[in-house]
């Protein structure tokens, strides 16, 4: 294989495939990107985990001899990185050598046979719909910092998506830990009637958004199966990211969804995470509990810590109803009010042992479930 690459277009594609590959490997070929030169001047480039594959296909300067090897990932992708701006890159493999030339610069790599590298089988996908890119990052943004990361409950590592009917067909997506939930709705696109109800790993939903970040403009294809998932950015040619789906039984999450919660409180998400975040300075891992004492139109947020002492802050809130008092994990609360870009948040309470309804208004969305605490 002989093939002469531009190093910002190597270094872009290898950026998007080599962050899949695992740092520590027991199983050598899985630490090595494969590189297969076409006769057509394009070069594919590919990594995996087993799990989760990213192909991309970039156009090469030129393609003296098309095959196909594979090499250390991290490894060529900080070669590529600390090349001169500008120089074009020749990959030249002989005697399971690659050579790396780039001006004055000149490596000799090992390399491992391309037949050794294990491609995820995809099978029939059979459900395919496309989503503009932007409304899946937004769908991404919105929910998964609610994933949760125990590996005990698996079924949990991922964000679940399935469609429903509302008074509309709809796609809902949706993460929880057990102690928040996040869910966000758009209308269901055309293809995706029927569709299985899937879990998207961490992992791929991670690698998914990064890619999206360059892809804002467009729209990406999405085909899958009951165990795969194959998300294609930029048509022809692009980055297809390919994943396995997390093989479980996302729960029934609409049961904590409360319905009946009658106590409104409205107040200006910023200042509220703010404040949330002033007086939890204090909170240690044991007390990470801020208490929250409603009273009309007003919200007093209070930590107590054995430790470091009492912190009180009092905020300005449209509240009519009982007073009462309740107290919610501050780091799931500031991570749930980052959430809502508006002036007006809306927390739907019913007593200090109730899930509370968090959202930007009926019309919104994402919607969000908080478990209390016990302060």
């Amino acid at each position: 294989m002989k093939a002469t690459i531009e190093r910002a277009t190597l270094l872009r594609s290898l950026g998007h495939v080599q962050s899949v590959v695992e740092r520590r490997n027991t199983i050598p070929i899985l630490s090595n990107v494969l590189i297969e030169a076409g006769e057509g001047g394009a070069v594919k480039v590919m990594a995996t985990d087993l799990d989760l594959q990213v192909v991309e296909t970039m156009p090469a300067a030129s393609v003296d001899t098309p095959g196909a090897i594979t090499v250390s990932a991290h490894l060529l992708f900080d070669i590529a990185r600390k090349l001169p701006e500008g120089t074009q890159v020749s990959l030249e493999v002989a005697d399971n050598r690659m050579t790396v030339k780039a001006g004055r610069s000149r490596f000799q790599l090992p390399t491992l046979p391309r037949d050794d590298f294990p491609v995820i089988v995809e099978g029939d996908l059979p459900t395919s719909f496309e989503l503009p890119a932007k409304v899946l990052a937004e769908l991404i943004d919105r929910t998964r910092f609610a994933i949760s990361t125990e590996e005990t409950r698996y079924y949990l590592n991922g964000i679940f998506f399935h469609v429903a009917d509302d008074d509309k067909p709809v796609l809902k997506a949706a993460a929880t830990d057990g102690h928040r939930l996040a869910r966000y709705t758009i209308d269901q696109p055309d293809g995706a009637d029927g569709m299985p109800d899937v879990i998207v790993p961490r992992k791929a939903v991670a690698e998914l958004r990064k890619l999206l970040e360059e892809a804002l403009d467009g729209n990406v294809e999405i085909d899958l199966s009951a165990s795969k998932i194959r998300f294609t950015l930029g048509g022809e040619g692009g980055v297809v990211l390919t994943s396995k789906l997390i093989d479980g039984t996302f729960p029934d999450y609409s049961r904590v969804i409360p319905t009946g919660n009658d106590k409104l409180l409205k107040l200006d998400p910023r200042s509220f995470f703010e404040g949330v975040d002033r007086v939890a300075t204090i909170a240690t891992e044991k007390t990470r509990a801020v208490k929250m004492g409603l009273d009309t139109d007003k919200v007093t947020l209070t930590v107590t810590s054995p430790d470091n002492g009492t912190a009180a802050e009092e905020l300005p809130a449209d509240y009519k109803a009982d007073g009462f008092e309740i107290g919610f994990n501050a780091t799931y609360l500031k991570d749930i009010l980052s959430q809502i870009d508006n002036d007006t948040v809306e927390l739907h309470l019913a007593d200090a042992g109730a899930p509370t309804l968090i959202r930007k208004d009926e019309k919104s969305p994402a919607l969000y479930v908080l478990m209390p605490m016990r302060v």
